[in-house]
């Protein structure tokens, strides 16, 4: 996602669907197979009628075998475009893709085949297929997103398709109380141009328009049952800036390697670090070192929350917190041309209920009013301001500043490096199982 950042900058239409292989030779209109030409049997009837209109001719009507029509509908078989199509009926046995599945090394490599630890695994099966589900729904929107997106569109354009997509494949439009609860849009779309690293989204009247030499992270989640897959990547149209995506990428892939159970964050830290800072990219004649964004961290993720408190960070440095059994992160890295460090700036779209959020006596009856919307349409799951907006709530603006002055909602604003410099981001969210590791939301493009 939501790329966590470190202490001290706190405080500073849809397609038809594919036809069946092996029709039948009636045609096919809307799902529905057309009946047989009746050609033949009518110029049996008529024979028949004119036999027994001869002399000695045996008076029998001949019998016509009813017509079997097929049943229209059934499941679909594959994906629309744009995604529309809900993904249980691409999966109608409820068994969803698994991610990448990575043996644990070392010490650790006991629990792939030991009993006790697979008896924990398939204890939680439901667990894991909500996250497969999720992951699924990501793959296949970011897909259609990558082929579709394009120089011209605009930056709401952008984001309301991934989110319309994802709202679809899951099956909870959002609209009506606590359906986004259960499923939809785990983290708002973030589109990071150029120096914006992260938390980026449009709010409503925004005209921004992606252009051929821009570098846009395209980063959002998808939830089932709470259960959020966090994963980003980064686009470009001009080959210039492939060092830099290629150095993101290797960080990350870095990062996903070495994490595991009683592994420290330090040690993830300074291998992520050594990998991307070993890349260089020439940009107008100059060459740029790609440097990681310190202030700028993985993080891992619990139940309807973005943060769980556990930080993975991608330069080398100090924290000896070990990665547990069970626990969920988003192994995140960003790369820059520029300082590599990033500040706040720009207008906020991104904020989320704080778990922990103190109970206060609210003054400002917009604040009150707006906390109960948000407690019964995200509860501490992150929205922007686009999704008030689209649950019909308007000037809020006062209320929100009041949650966020008194503690309730965290504010996440954009963060970016200097202007003038690139940034990129590549993320993956992986599942530490008692046997495996697993990679969720790794697909065939990242």
């Amino acid at each position: 996602m939501a790329a966590k950042v470190s202490e001290g900058l706190e405080k500073l239409q849809l397609s038809p669907p594919s036809k069946v292989n092996g029709a039948s030779s009636g045609t096919t209109t809307n799902g529905i197979e057309a009946e047989p030409d009746d050609s033949d049997d009518d110029k049996e009837d008529n024979g028949a009628a004119a036999d027994a209109g001869t002399p000695g001719a045996a008076k029998k009507k001949k019998k016509r075998k009813p017509k079997k029509k097929k049943a229209a509908g059934g499941n679909p078989k594959a994906q629309s475009d744009p995604p529309r199509v809900l993904l249980s009926n691409l999966f109608p046995n409820g068994q969803y893709p698994e991610g990448e599945i990575v043996d644990y090394r070392n010490e650790n490599s006991y629990r792939t085949t030991n009993e006790e630890k697979r008896h924990l695994d398939r204890m939680k099966i439901d667990w894991l297929n909500d996250y497969r589900q999720g992951a699924e729904i990501h793959r296949q929107v970011r897909q259609w997103a990558q082929k579709s997106i394009k120089p011209g569109q605009t930056l709401t354009e952008i984001a309301e398709g991934i989110e319309d997509g994802v709202r679809a494949l899951t099956g909870h439009n959002g609209l009506e109380e606590g359906d986004n609860i259960k499923g939809g849009v785990g983290f708002p779309t973030g589109l990071n141009l150029n120096h914006i690293a992260a938390h980026y989204s449009p709010n409503a009247g925004n005209k921004t328009v992606l252009q051929y030499g821009d570098v846009m992270k395209v980063d959002f989640g998808v939830h089932v049952n709470g259960w959020i897959v966090d994963s980003a990547w980064t686009l470009t149209f001009d080959p210039v800036y492939d060092n830099l995506l290629a150095a993101v990428r290797d960080g990350t892939n870095t990062g996903i390697k070495e994490a595991g159970i009683d592994v420290r964050m330090s040690d993830i830290g300074a291998a992520i670090q050594e990998a991307m800072e070993s890349y260089e990219v020439e940009l107008n004649g100059q060459t740029y070192p790609v440097k990681c964004i310190r202030n700028l961290n993985g993080h891992d993720i619990v139940q309807h929350s973005i943060h769980g408190g556990k930080s993975v960070p991608i330069v080398r440095g100090g924290d000896q917190t070990k990665m547990e059994e069970g626990e969920v992160f988003a192994i995140e890295t960003f790369g820059t041309t520029g300082k590599g460090y990033v500040r706040d700036d720009l207008e906020t779209s991104h904020y989320a209920k704080k778990p922990d959020a103190p109970n206060v006596s609210l003054r400002v009856s917009s604040a009150r009013t707006l906390l109960n919307v948000i407690n019964k349409n995200f509860g501490t799951l992150p929205f922007c301001r686009r999704y008030l907006d689209r649950l019909g709530q308007d000037k809020y603006l006062l209320g929100l500043n009041n949650l966020v002055s008194s503690g309730i909602v965290e504010a996440y604003p954009p963060l970016v490096d200097i202007k003038g410099s690139y940034t990129a981001q590549f993320e993956h969210t992986i599942l530490l199982r008692p046997t495996v590791k697993e990679v969720i939301s790794r697909g065939d493009d990242y």
